[in-house]
């Protein structure tokens, strides 16, 4: 029998539709609410990827941490049963504080493969991303709402017998949370995929940190270059959100891959046209470790049974044949208009995209 009794979110005046908090106003199986961060040095020493997840109609909660340093990834991985306490943001031995929303969380491993104790604090308002819809045929696939932010992070990361030291000055963290509906392993292909098969993917997101202003770049397209989402804002406190329209980026890939080793966007300004300049510092695939699509030994809402914890070393100089059809989380220096900021360049591209030459799903640069 269903224990259909309040649980302590009910307490809260929150409630979006008539039911408990912890029931969704969807019934769909792939309804999702979950977080990423980013946390690098200025240099590209390191790069620290964590994220939480709670999908409730599989009833699963999870967690992730990967670090890249030097050519090693570092991962532990951490999936349980969803409670009824929702804000109680921990798995295994992962967890998030939100110690002032919007502006300050703590962010926590007690792993011994993996350890770091963080702060992250908000240098700019959070920043709506465009609402993301996906269908395929007549069925929605994908719908999410998100918002990104960017500020600063102090503490401690420890991994593979090294500790890096976490301050202001020479780090960035950027965050993005988002909630709705995106596919999880289990999804029957049938008539729809069989139909409609993907020919091509190509997807940049860019959230960029400078000293007094935020930059988020969006670029989502189809095969033949039909842009799906698009966004470039600019973020100063105290003033209006300057939209800097439709970005055009160049990427210069490593001869033989789609691995970017630099790229160009051109932001579209009609007032003063500017030019975003991107150097990679360091990389890591999501589909290594962070449980992205399409990773084979773990992806994001998949039961694992009570109390799960993995731990994993990835050696990045050896082949990763799938990380090559995931999306890569690239640390990044950033010039604009005189201005040097750090952030992600996160970049996949898949299958035929005709502006970038590619014409199937095995072709790459020149």
């Amino acid at each position: 029998m269903a224990d259909d009794r309040p649980v302590p979110l009910d307490e809260y005046p929150v409630h979006q539709v008539p039911l408990s908090m912890k029931h969704m106003a969807t019934g769909d199986r792939n309804a999702y609410d979950r977080c990423i961060f980013h946390v690098l040095d200025h240099e590209g020493r390191a790069l620290l990827i964590l994220g939480l997840g709670v999908y409730p109609n599989v009833g699963v909660i999870d967690a992730y941490a990967t670090l890249r340093t030097g050519d090693t990834l570092h991962a532990v991985r951490a999936s349980d049963a969803l409670g009824e306490d929702r804000m109680r943001l921990e798995v295994g031995p992962l967890r998030i504080e939100v110690e002032e929303p919007l502006g300050r969380l703590r962010l926590v491993s007690r792993d011994d493969s993996l350890s770091y104790d963080l702060t992250w604090t908000a240098g700019f308002p959070a920043l709506w991303e465009p609402h993301h819809l996906q269908r395929r045929g007549d069925r929605l696939t994908l719908e999410g709402r998100r918002f990104v932010q960017a500020g600063s992070v102090e503490g401690f990361v420890r991994a593979g017998g090294e500790e890096f030291r976490v301050t202001a000055g020479e780090w960035t963290g950027t965050r993005d949370r988002s909630w709705g509906v995106r596919p999880i392993p289990g999804e029957e292909g049938g008539r729809l995929a069989e139909e409609r098969p993907t020919e091509g993917f190509h997807w940049i997101w860019c959230p960029v940190r400078f000293e007094d202003r935020f930059l988020m770049v969006i670029v989502q397209e189809d095969a033949d270059g039909y842009r799906t989402l698009n966004d470039a804002t600019l973020v100063r406190p105290g003033h209006r959100d300057r939209q800097l329209g439709w970005p055009r980026p160049e990427i210069t890939y490593r001869s033989g891959t789609r691995h970017p080793e630099r790229a160009l966007v051109h932001l579209g300004d009609p007032r003063k046209p500017q030019e975003l300049e991107v150097e990679i510092l360091t990389s890591s695939p999501l589909a290594l470790g962070a449980g992205y699509p399409p990773a084979d030994d773990w992806q994001h809402g998949t039961w694992q049974g009570r109390g799960w914890t993995d731990r994993r070393t990835y050696d990045l100089t050896e082949a990763h044949p799938l990380a090559g059809y995931g999306v890569t989380d690239h640390a990044a220096r950033f010039r604009l208009d005189g201005r040097v900021g750090h952030g992600i360049f996160e970049h996949g591209s898949f299958g035929r995209h005709d502006p970038s030459g590619f014409t199937d799903f095995n072709s790459v640069a020149p």
